[in-house]
This record gives C-alpha cells, sequence and structure tokens, in this order.
C-alpha cells in the first residue's frame, strides 16, 4: 500500500485510523530519514489508543530512554533504537514481553536486524519531492493486518460519507461477539460506530447446516437495522439509526448514554431492573411484523423453532460436559438430553409468543434518568431477534448471567412483570411462570457451554467465573415441577457442582 499525504493533519489521522486496526502482537517499524515523521506517526496512533483528541497527554520521544510504555486497554511500548549500540540490547528493552499482551512501535528498526518479528508491519516515511510537508507512505505487513486496515479506512471512508469524516475515532467495545463498536466525535456530537461485517457460515455442524443458521443468528446487519427502526416506530427507545450500508457492515448510531442497569460495584438497581421488566411487558402487548423491508430488502423474522432451541441446549454437551468430566457423553446419554429438552419445548411452544430480544440483560440496558416510561429503557442489541415464547428475555433479565440477582429481587421482577401483563388482560400467569422455568433453565444451560467455549477455543477465561452463578441460577429453576426430569438428568452428570477451572 502506498500512499500521499499533503499535510500533517493527514498522516496523523491515517495514524488514528491504523491504530484502531492493530491487536495485541503486532510490531510496527517505523523507517525513515530524520525529520521524515516517525515520531510524529507513532505520537498520534498512541494518542489515538489514549482517547487523546485534543493532545492533552504527554507523548514523550523515547530517544533517550529507548523505550517508553502505555498500559492502555491494549498495552504499548514505543521503542527508539537509535541510540542501542548492538541488537542484543533490544532483548533486554523486553521487545518480546510487550508484544505478548500488546503492540510496538520500533523507530530505527535497521539497527536491530535479525532481532525483530519476521511478521513485523513495516510502515517507511518519506518527503515527498518539491514539497517539504508531503509525506509518502509505504505500508507492508501480514495480510491479516492488511485486512483489518482496509476495513479501518473503509469506516473512515463511510463516516466521511455521512458528514462525520473528520469525527475522532475511540475504541468502545468488542469481545465476545464478532461486532465491534467505536465513539465517533464531532463538533460536541457524539455517535456510535458499529463494525460487523457479514460472517461467513462457518462449517456444518447438523443436517448440513452451521450453527449460526440453525440457531438463527443474525449474518449481516439487516436484522439490526431492520428491528431497530420497527423498535423505534413502536415507541421503544432503540437507538436512532443515522447511517449505515448493508453491503460493507457499517452503522452510525445515536449514542444513548453511558448509565446502566447497575451501580458502581457492579450490583442491580432495583428500580431500574423493574422498569426494564416493564419495558418488556409492553413489548409483548403488541403484534409484531414477522416481515420487515428495509431498502428493498426484506428481512423475516426467525422463528424460535426446537432446532434452535435444541443446539442452544447442546452447547451444554458440546462444550461444558467434557470439560467438567474429561469426557464426551455416550450417545445415549445425548439422546436423553435431546429428548428432554424437546418435550419442554413443546411446552412453551405451545404458549404465547412475541418479539423476543434474546439478549436482555445488564450489558445491553442503557438508562436514561431524564425519560419517562419504557423511554427510560434503552435497547441496543437486538440483531438476533426472533419471534417465541414471551419467557425468555424476562428469564433473560430476571437471571442476568453476569450479575448477582438475589431470589428476593428475582421474585419481585417476576411478581411485577406478572402485575403489568394481569391488567393488559388475557394473560395466562400458570403459563406464563412454567415457560420462564424452561427457558431460564435453557438459558443457563447454554451459556455455561458458551462461557466455557469463550475460555477453551477463544481464549477468554476472565468468562468461567460466571459459572458458579449460572449454576445457582439453574438450581432454582430446575425445582419447577415441569423440570422435574431434567432434574435429574442434571443431578446424575454432576452439572450442577462441576467445579470449572
Amino acid at each position: 500500500m502506498n500512499l500521499i499525504f499533503p499535510d500533517e493533519q493527514s498522516l496523523t489521522r491515517f495514524a488514528a485510523d491504523f491504530a484502531l486496526a492493530l491487536k495485541p502482537g503486532d510490531c510496527v517499524l517505523l523507517h525513515g530519514d530524520l525529520g521524515a515523521g516517525k515520531t510524529t506517526f507513532a505520537r498520534a496512533a498512541i494518542r489515538a489508543l489514549l482517547g487523546d483528541r485534543d493532545n492533552r497527554i504527554e507523548v514523550p520521544s523515547p530517544t533517550f530512554n529507548l523505550v517508553q510504555t502505555y498500559d492502555l486497554r491494549l498495552p504499548v511500548s514505543h521503542f527508539d533504537l537509535y541510540r542501542i549500540a548492538d541488537p542484543d540490547e533490544l532483548d533486554e528493552l523486553g521487545l518480546i514481553e510487550a508484544l505478548t499482551e500488546g503492540v510496538a512501535f520500533v523507530e530505527w528498526p535497521g539497527r536491530a536486524e535479525g532481532h525483530l518479528p519476521a511478521n513485523s508491519i513495516s510502515l517507511t516515511l518519506t518527503e515527498n519531492p518539491g514539497d517539504g510537508d508531503s509525506r509518502r507512505l509505504a505500508v507492508t505487513a501480514p495480510d491479516g493486518f492488511m485486512t483489518r486496515l482496509e476495513r479501518s479506512l473503509a469506516m473512515r471512508a463511510f463516516l466521511g460519507d455521512n458528514g462525520w469524516g473528520d469525527g475522532f475515532r475511540r475504541f468502545l467495545l468488542g469481545d465476545a461477539s464478532t461486532r465491534a463498536y467505536e465513539t465517533v466525535e464531532r463538533d460536541g456530537d457524539i455517535a456510535i460506530l458499529m463494525n460487523a461485517p457479514k460472517q461467513s457460515d462457518g462449517p456444518p455442524v447438523r443436517d448440513g447446516k452451521p450453527y449460526s443458521q440453525i440457531a438463527h443468528l443474525a449474518e449481516d446487519i439487516l436484522p439490526f437495522v431492520a428491528i431497530g427502526r420497527t423498535l423505534g416506530h413502536r415507541g421503544f427507545r432503540a437507538p436512532e439509526i443515522h447511517a449505515f450500508d448493508l453491503d460493507r457492515g457499517f452503522i452510525l448510531l445515536e449514542h444513548l448514554g453511558s448509565y446502566g442497569v447497575l451501580d458502581a460495584h457492579r450490583r442491580p438497581i432495583p428500580e431500574r431492573y423493574k422498569a426494564s421488566v416493564e419495558c418488556l411487558a409492553a413489548i409483548h402487548a403488541i403484534d409484531w411484523p414477522e416481515v420487515m423491508d428495509i431498502n428493498g430488502r426484506t428481512h423475516r423474522v426467525p422463528k424460535f423453532d426446537l432446532d434452535a432451541f435444541l443446539i442452544e441446549a447442546e452447547l451444554l454437551t458440546d462444550w461444558f460436559v467434557p470439560r467438567a468430566t474429561g469426557a464426551k457423553l455416550p450417545d445415549a446419554g445425548i439422546e436423553q438430553f435431546r429428548a428432554l429438552w424437546t418435550d419442554l419445548f413443546a411446552i412453551v411452544d405451545a404458549g404465547e409468543k412475541t418479539l423476543l430480544l434474546r439478549d436482555f440483560h445488564s450489558p445491553n440496558i442503557i438508562w436514561d434518568e431524564h425519560a419517562e416510561g419504557v423511554s427510560r429503557v434503552g435497547l441496543i442489541d437486538f440483531q438476533d431477534a426472533m419471534i417465541g415464547s414471551t419467557g425468555y428475555d424476562v428469564a433473560s433479565i430476571v437471571q442476568d448471567a453476569r450479575v448477582d440477582i438475589s431470589p428476593a429481587l428475582q421474585n419481585a421482577l417476576l411478581d411485577r412483570y406478572c402485575a403489568v401483563r394481569r391488567a393488559q388482560r388475557g394473560f395466562d400467569e400458570e403459563a406464563f411462570r412454567r415457560a420462564f422455568a424452561i427457558l431460564a433453565a435453557q438459558r443457563a444451560t447454554k451459556i455455561l457451554g458458551i462461557f466455557v467455549r469463550l475460555d477453551q477455543r477463544d481464549g477468554k477465561p476472565a468468562y468461567l467465573a460466571h459459572i458458579p452463578r449460572l449454576q445457582a441460577y439453574l438450581r432454582e429453576s430446575l425445582t419447577h415441577p415441569a423440570l422435574a426430569a431434567l432434574a435429574d438428568w442434571y443431578a446424575g452428570h454432576g452439572i450442577l457442582d462441576a467445579k470449572i477451572g
């Protein structure tokens, strides 16, 4: 990749976009003569990672210290090798250690030939002949980084096409899902930029279909745009969509705020949780369309069918059980597990159905204390929405997977939801509470498998800390008479007491 930047501002903007494409292990080699702009580039990239829009944070040159470190979300080490006498000194400076969890910028890399990673990203800056302010930049890098860089530059172009080209981008969120989010600031305004590239289906796991198709997971941004706009038209607080690109997977969204339903100690705020279940009750009182059109494209909201129900539950047998016991379940055990859940699905499938948002819990609820009624509850994660039992989303918030919800608060939330629904008339409370118990058990079952998978497959062990909470929720749900046979199966396989480390 060869680029020309007419001035320092355009170079520093590129450096910021470049920085947002970095990930742990990336080593950036900055080549160029004195005054070519190596330190300018490194400073701009580091400031982007610091979130320093106005250059208020000092980013000193490491010319004399040889290395300057920054303890950030993505740790950064900035090396200047101009003064090293021997390439072996690089080992003492800790380059390899810096790359285990973070990234490194290396100026004057030619002084350490043979001691730098072979897969480094190489940037060569030169003055543009005849124009002292202009710079040429040549980028060579592994294919994986070039793909990420091109994606970051495409996001900048998308912002430019929609009046936000000068916006300052900051990383916001990106972890368990394939989507990532940034904030974009412009002239005192702030928006959210969603980066959600279309996902490939993945390998077939059953009947020639990949998991995402069986579980009805969104593979592009069309469902988010369709569901979000439909929720907004019905008076619910989904973020306004300022702009979107269905083909590239970019959405520019309203920033709903930074307050949630937890306090500073990550404990539930009961009033906000109660308002959240009231919001669900309002959603469940509406007949929702199953077909939605966006710019000539149609999104058909999938039904929460038996195949999706089972493949979610089987995350437990696929991931949790082998980790807990050291062995896969025999076919007979899996078939018994599937048969039990098939019978339970028939119960919930015969009951009341609605638009279920699927991940209605604390990370996905934004609180607006200045609003009233359902508008206080901001909804930000609904691209995987389906048509299914009213109990699903209620289970998601009442037994929040990442937060300890006491039995007393669980009961208060259920009672509040049921009170609002009774006032709407036609509500079968006994059937709902039965469906709630089944779906709470199914959801805990699914998430136990997901959290082990996140550790084992994706290298994210932090999720294992939530497993004892999920096991406690599961114990509560399995006390319902409808789940007696399933409770026996779980007890017989040691699911509720398994220690996962």
